[in-house]
């Protein structure tokens, strides 16, 4: 794999809460060096972030209900709706892993629908956060994501205890099959892990150690 074809699988993750804009600017900047597929960013600097990548193909991702997702359904809708009029073009939403944990279907498929709808055609990944879930949960929540037809399903918020396993990639991605892809997440921060990552099955890898990550691959 070349740099470029890695980089495009990468989304450059800021997410850290005492971020400031000159660290998203900085970031930005080498988004635009490197080439990553997005942005990651916390919804305060989606309109910052906007105005640097607007005139490039990096997209502008954001998070939804971040890290928790035990907001309502109809709020995360909100946040989506205000977010893509300034300029988000992603959206990285945290299920509600407590109505995971009590098979509340209704509640998992109304978070999904109404981000769906709200975005509307945007690319929606839905973060189960994996270290929560019993294999049997993360299989149930997955087909839920496939059925409702969110564009990924992904690993981690990187604010849980442990993120991305190869273990969880290689289960989600036998759920998913071709219809969902797979985005890991959380503690990826070698070539090495990132490569695994994929070989596994994963479409798009969420680091915040992407520059580090392209430079130790040779060409």
């Amino acid at each position: 794999m070349d740099k470029k074809t890695l980089a495009k699988m990468i989304d450059h993750t800021l997410l850290r809460p005492n971020a400031s804009s000159k660290d998203v600017t900085d970031f930005c900047k080498e988004a635009l060096k490197y080439s990553f597929a997005s942005v990651c960013i916390q919804p305060y600097f989606v309109p910052l972030a906007y105005s640097i990548l607007k005139d490039s193909d990096i997209k502008v991702c954001t998070v939804i209900d971040f890290p928790h997702g035990l907001n309502s359904s109809s709020s995360k809708a909100f946040q989506v709706d205000d977010l893509l009029r300034k300029g988000a073009e992603e959206f990285d939403m945290v299920i509600n892993i407590s109505a995971i944990k009590d098979r509340n279907e209704k509640v998992l498929r109304e978070d999904i629908r109404k981000v769906l709808e709200a975005s509307q055609g945007k690319v929606v990944k839905v973060i189960i956060e994996t270290c929560y879930l019993t294999n049997e949960e993360k299989i149930y929540v997955t087909n839920i994501i496939k059925e409702e037809k969110a564009h990924f399903v992904k690993t981690s918020t990187g604010f849980g205890p442990s993120g991305a396993t190869l273990e969880d990639v290689l289960l989600l991605k036998k759920i998913a099959g071709k219809e969902l892809k797979v985005k890991a997440a959380g503690g990826i921060r070698t070539l090495e892990q990132a490569l695994q990552m994929i070989e596994s099955g994963a479409d798009r890898i969420g680091t915040s150690n992407g520059i580090a990550i392209i430079n130790e691959l040779r060409e």
